[in-house]
């Protein structure tokens, strides 16, 4: 037991040593009010299109093709920054259609035709989390000299 608490703080010193040596702040971008805007947004239509799973998939079709290209310009987007694989990770796991999030719940209900409203209501929270968690990632970023 005490030989696995040494190792774990041998790694935890090397962990923390490498941040000393490389800079937090090459590890992460700097806040972008876009990249937050694109979070929101998407969060706010995805909810009221989870909400619409009770009726069937065929008649929301459509807005499901524009949400799903919305997540991916977003994804595009947090991708194309330097510095910004973390939130970038979180949009993957986010569309991913295997998961449980937007992407597999997207798949779920276009699987099933309908979803219960019981299912709806927790995977609507699930999947909210899942956007508060890249949206508390890009505000907790440290603000450009000048913005507010």
């Amino acid at each position: 037991m005490r030989h696995i608490i040494i190792k774990k703080l041998s790694a935890l010193c090397l962990i923390l040593s490498i941040f000393a040596v490389t800079g937090c702040s090459s590890l992460i971008d700097k806040y972008d009010q876009v990249a937050y805007q694109n979070a929101t947004s998407i969060k706010v239509e995805s909810l009221a299109l989870i909400d619409k799973a009770t009726s069937p998939y065929s008649d929301n079709e459509t807005d499901v093709d524009e949400l799903i290209i919305k997540v991916d310009k977003a994804y595009e987007y947090a991708n194309g920054r330097p510095n910004n694989e973390i939130v970038t990770k979180q949009w993957v796991i986010m569309k991913d259609p295997s998961h449980n999030l937007l992407g597999g719940f997207l798949v779920r209900w276009k699987e099933n035709g309908s979803l219960s409203k019981t299912f709806v209501t927790e995977a609507k929270k699930n999947v909210s989390l899942g956007f508060d968690q890249i949206i508390g990632l890009e505000s907790g970023k440290i603000k450009p000299e000048g913005s507010k």
